[in-house]
């Protein structure tokens, strides 16, 4: 463990003999960087940017460096909180902590480093333990209701990660169907259009693979969500020409949705893909209440998952 200055900001450094990952406390606790050190190969998105600007709070993730794995809590679009007597409470676009500073401290053996964050509006801590286990990123969460009635919240990993046109998703076989979100897409047509996954025929009537990358040229952007749960709690991508993977595991009970996002030229020119395990859909907290697909904590309780990044 070690703390160095990261593209102009106070960074933490976590590695061992296999993977070196580097974290910046006071920019959301963001995954700046997280490095095959058997490979050399950065498995995040990174941008052109040799200075990064930490985000004032509620600031539009769009305006800000993109880069790197952001934790989205408690909403991903900006959305009133749905109801008690937090309801109309504005949440931020990709919610509160991706802006906030997080409490850091690493454990005495150096193999791991607790954060928390707690909300400036809404009754919750958030905090995560990040813990090296050889070639296994382990990531325990556990978020704390300091109400009295229930609390809602969405949460996923917002990781972008490199990619090349011969990046293929690796999707477990009984998820067949996903419902479009991104209206600038140039094949899946607007929100709520559903589709056949991986193979679909797109609003041009050209067969494509929805499971493969295309290259920046494309100056496309997707964002579509499995239809039905991912019962089997895992996901990942694979790089065909080095036969590198990055494998994510989590409960399938506590995180049943799944969320990709693809950004091939379209979005600012960027060019990265995400993987996208969600406790609730569409993006939207007040709307996942809606349909009642929002996950809930009781009064004053906690609830606790996990998520493990492998790399082989």
């Amino acid at each position: 463990m070690s703390q160095i200055l990261y593209k102009g900001l106070i960074a933490h450094v976590l590695e061992n003999d296999f993977l070196r990952l580097t974290f910046l406390p006071q920019y959301g606790c963001k995954l700046a960087s997280l490095v095959s050190k058997k490979t050399n190969r950065e498995f995040l998105f990174q941008s052109d940017k040799d200075k990064l600007t930490i985000p004032a709070y509620g600031a539009a993730f769009s305006d800000y460096d993109s880069s790197g794995f952001d934790e989205v809590f408690p909403s991903i679009d900006a959305c009133p909180y749905p109801d008690g007597p937090f309801q109309g409470t504005q949440i931020p676009d990709h919610g509160e902590v991706w802006t906030l500073p997080w409490a850091s401290a690493f454990s005495p053996n150096g193999k791991s480093v607790k954060s928390i964050v707690e909300s400036q509006k809404l009754p919750y801590a958030l905090s995560r333990t990040v813990t090296l286990q050889d070639n296994n990123i382990l990531f325990e969460y556990a978020v704390e209701n300091k109400a009295d009635i229930e609390f809602k919240f969405i949460w996923t990993p917002h990781c972008l990660l490199a990619c090349s046109p011969t990046t293929k998703l690796l999707i477990p076989q009984n998820l067949t169907e996903i419902i479009s979100v991104e209206h600038s897409t140039q094949h899946l047509g607007p929100w709520g259009t559903f589709h056949s996954y991986p193979r679909t025929t797109d609003v041009h009537g050209k067969v494509i693979d929805l499971s493969k990358t295309e290259p920046i040229t494309a100056k496309n952007c997707e964002k579509f969500y499995f239809t039905s749960p991912n019962v089997a709690g895992w996901c990942g991508i694979e790089h065909t020409d080095t036969h590198e993977q990055l494998l994510y595991t989590y409960p399938s009970d506590k995180i049943p949705y799944l969320g990709v996002w693809k950004t091939q030229g379209g979005y600012r020119g960027d060019y990265n893909i995400a993987l996208e395990p969600c406790t609730g859909v569409y993006d939207d907290l007040y709307v996942a209440n809606k349909i009642r697909r929002a996950a809930v904590i009781p009064p004053k309780g906690t609830e606790e998952w996990t998520l493990k990044m492998t790399i082989r």
